[in-house]
């Protein structure tokens, strides 16, 4: 049995391992999952993963990895080269930092404004198989929260090519995923933020960031 992916072409989240895979270079086969279809809330793919989203990672010996922290842990545990939480004892601590800023300060900002606004997300406002209403509040909030998580990121590359000082790490993994997903909510870096495009453009030059 090979390893397996099961994906969503346009969903950020699967987005993140698929960049992941490739920087270790680590062979597997994908399974495509319509969410904009409501696949992942049917019957067969709740038998693969309860949770309901994706990515999942099936491993070959049949183990089920259902979230994107438990992928990067195994793959890096697994696949320690490259390094992609850093080396020292210091730059994992600013790798985890900053990884845990994208996700809750960039990704969780923009799916607070998203899910609480679109109305093909009404009664949708989490993902998962429980059906939570939307807070219109929430969606405002989030833009307010992204803003400055731009802010800050950008503050943080200045006179850098990475996010953390020890090199390419999950953190600008995720990072750039957060950066480009804002788009749904009509966000992206503004002229002020030069150091932040500066560093994305860098990055779409690696070949995984094409996937």
């Amino acid at each position: 049995m090979t390893i397996t992916l099961y994906d969503c072409a346009t969903a950020p989240s699967p987005r993140r391992a698929r960049i992941l895979l490739a920087e270790k270079g680590v062979a597997h086969t994908t399974v495509q999952v319509d969410l904009a279809r409501g696949e992942q809330l049917g019957k067969a793919f709740r038998a693969i993963n309860p949770l309901c989203t994706v990515p999942a990672l099936r491993l070959e010996d049949g183990l089920m990895l259902t979230d994107n922290a438990a992928i990067a842990a195994y793959l890096e545990a697994r696949f320690p080269e490259p390094p992609l939480r850093g080396r020292s004892a210091a730059d994992q601590a600013e790798v985890a930092s900053w990884q845990w800023r994208a996700e809750f300060e960039g990704l969780m900002a923009i799916a607070d404004a998203l899910r609480n606004s679109s109305p093909a997300m009404i009664d949708r406002a989490l993902p998962g198989p429980v059906d939570y209403p939307q807070i219109a509040e929430l969606a405002q909030r989030g833009l307010a929260r992204l803003q400055r998580f731009l802010d800050s990121l950008d503050a943080q590359l200045a006179g850098r090519d990475t996010i953390a000082a020890g090199g390419f790490s999950i953190a600008d993994i995720t990072a750039v995923v957060a950066v480009d997903f804002a788009r749904v909510v009509r966000v992206k870096p503004a002229e002020h933020h030069a150091n932040l495009r500066r560093w994305r453009e860098a990055m779409a030059q690696r070949p995984s960031f094409k996937l």
